[in-house]
């Protein structure tokens, strides 16, 4: 039986009613970790799954463990039509979505770059919201900062954006089976400069400072 578009709403809603309401039982290990350390975590699936791009902000950002999200797909696109942007294209979210799964990076951050991820996110500007989420990993469930966009319109992504995903999730180790669907994604004709140009010459300094290191 199909679902016109009211009741799909309402079952979604339900869905996630009983997200909220049923008993989980979280493993505090690394989050109390974190917290007692002035630090938290957060969940990354787009462009920062690459170390280097979340570090041009975010210096504290330390590799935790990669994680499964379930229930939500990933999507990109734009928070109003036909806006511009630094990567001159659409850009990542998540959308309820049940049966879907989202891999992405569990990254410790500390509470002083909280601020500065908020506004790489464009929160204050009504961009993206923030969201506590349950994310999967191997050491069981841990709640985690995310982002979700507001007023998604849906938007390809630029080849140089894709490239970053695509790299984040190839250094991190996710599952090749979702490497193979990011590299899938079709994107726009964008062949300008982006924020991938910094990434490139923050990656470039650092195997220079290496190499000066090792000389002395």
């Amino acid at each position: 039986m199909l679902l016109n578009g009211k009741w799909w709403r309402v079952l979604c809603y339900c869905c996630t009613l009983v997200q909220l309401v049923v008993p989980v039982i979280i493993p505090r290990g690394k989050m109390s970790a974190a917290a007692a350390t002035g630090r938290f975590m957060y969940f990354a699936f787009g462009s920062n799954l690459l170390r280097e791009r979340l570090q041009l902000a975010n210096p504290s950002a330390t590799f935790c463990t990669t994680g499964r999200l379930k229930d939500y797909v990933l999507n990109f696109g734009l928070w109003e039509r036909h806006v511009d942007n630094a990567w001159h294209g659409g850009v990542a979210t998540i959308e309820f979505c049940p049966g879907a799964e989202v891999w992405g990076v569990i990254w410790t951050l500390s509470n002083e770059n909280l601020t500065s991820l908020d506004n790489q996110e464009g929160v204050s500007q009504g961009k993206y919201s923030p969201l506590e989420v349950l994310v999967e990993t191997d050491e069981g469930l841990m709640l985690c900062r995310t982002y979700q966009m507001n007023n998604f319109h849906a938007c390809p992504p630029s080849p140089q954006y894709k490239q970053v995903v695509c790299l984040g999730a190839e250094q991190n180790g996710l599952p090749d089976e979702y490497l193979k669907r990011l590299e899938a994604i079709e994107t726009n004709t964008y062949s300008g400069p982006s924020i991938l140009d910094q990434i490139k010459s923050l990656v470039k300094e650092k195997q220079r400072q290496k190499i000066i290191s090792l000389k002395m």
